[in-house]
């Protein structure tokens, strides 16, 4: 069977829901006629019209109002911000509209929408085309997180956020679109609350979630080398976090490194260790370890910008430290 780029498994998944389902619609910049930044619609205008995929203007406030307006009255709109630093632009939209009308409208309204693009660090794309923005979203009430790390749960994923009727920000990384993979064959979703165990250890176990996984498996694999036998979850959810596996983990492991792209300050690894020392503190044998980027605009120069996210290398040497205690 042939393999799968990341960028076609998510073209596939709203190809398939858009032909189940005729209320499933896309809008944003440039996804129609161009076919998407990064090609996830390719296509898709030539198939289904230009009322199912809308072109808008640069306006990322307006369109994703837009798209509020559309799933209050029945319709499920996908939104593709272009890159996810400019829907910055419709925090309010998203924050409160999408996350709070089911709630003020005493449930009359539901608001399936998904909110999609990439984001993370590039390759020089220069600060603001490299924003890591899911800890900016994760205070909001009423809305999902996800990030796909792979073509099968980027797949999976988007076909299951797409049938939700909450809204749910879909995180995809710039640097995984040209992974490549054989998908399983007939339809599948993933849980969009659970966690993915990629591989299981006794020694430590390590968090993450998005381009950081495939960081984190070279890391395991120099450290199995090595002797070490690490255990290793991708979050794949944001919010909720997947507590249950989290926990289970840590009970066998009692050692957590939780390795992000994120910011150290007020990032997603933050939360989970505020969560991990109030639900699992009695099973710590050491204080748990983030890795997280560093609290500075991401760097145009290509050196600069490697500095300031967390390398496999990095990974092996904390694990190695952890452990020995």
């Amino acid at each position: 069977m042939a393999e799968t780029l990341l960028f076609n498994a998510l073209r596939e998944a709203i190809d398939e829901e858009m032909a189940r389902d005729a209320h499933v619609c896309v809008m944003g910049e440039d996804v129609g006629h161009y076919g998407g930044s990064y090609k996830v619609t390719k296509d898709l205008y030539e198939k289904y019209g230009e009322l199912r995929v809308l072109d808008t203007p640069i306006a990322e406030n307006s369109f994703t109002g837009m798209a509020v307006g559309a799933a209050m009255t029945g319709l499920r709109p996908i939104v593709e911000g272009m890159n996810m630093g400019f829907l910055l632009l419709a925090f309010n939209q998203i924050s409160n509209n999408m996350g709070m009308l089911r709630y003020t409208s005493g449930g009359n309204f539901t608001i399936p929408t998904v909110v999609r693009g990439p984001g993370g660090v590039g390759r020089q794309l220069g600060a603001e085309h490299s924003q890591r923005l899911e800890a900016y979203f994760h205070a909001v009430p009423g809305i999902k997180i996800v990030a796909c790390s792979t073509p099968t749960n980027a797949k999976g994923l988007m076909k299951a956020a797409i049938r939700d009727n909450n809204p749910v920000l879909f995180f995809e990384h710039v640097l995984l679109y040209n992974l490549s993979e054989e998908l399983p064959e007939g339809e599948y979703t993933f849980a969009l609350d659970k966690a993915e165990m990629v591989r299981e250890g006794k020694d430590v176990t390590l968090l993450t979630y998005s381009r950081m996984r495939h960081h984190c498996q070279a890391a395991v694999k120099q450290l199995v080398e090595q002797g070490y036998d690490p255990e290793l979850i991708d979050l794949i959810s944001l919010k909720p976090f997947d507590m249950e596996a989290i926990k289970r983990s840590i009970a066998k492991t009692h050692r957590v490194v939780i390795v992000e792209e994120c910011m150290k300050t007020g990032g997603i690894g933050a939360e989970l260790i505020a969560l991990i020392t109030e639900q699992c503190f009695d099973e710590l044998d050491a204080p748990p370890i983030r890795l997280s980027s560093q609290d500075i605009p991401t760097p145009y120069n290509g050196k600069l910008e490697n500095l300031t996210i967390i390398q496999p290398h990095q990974i092996v040497e904390t694990v190695q430290q952890l452990v020995q205690r």
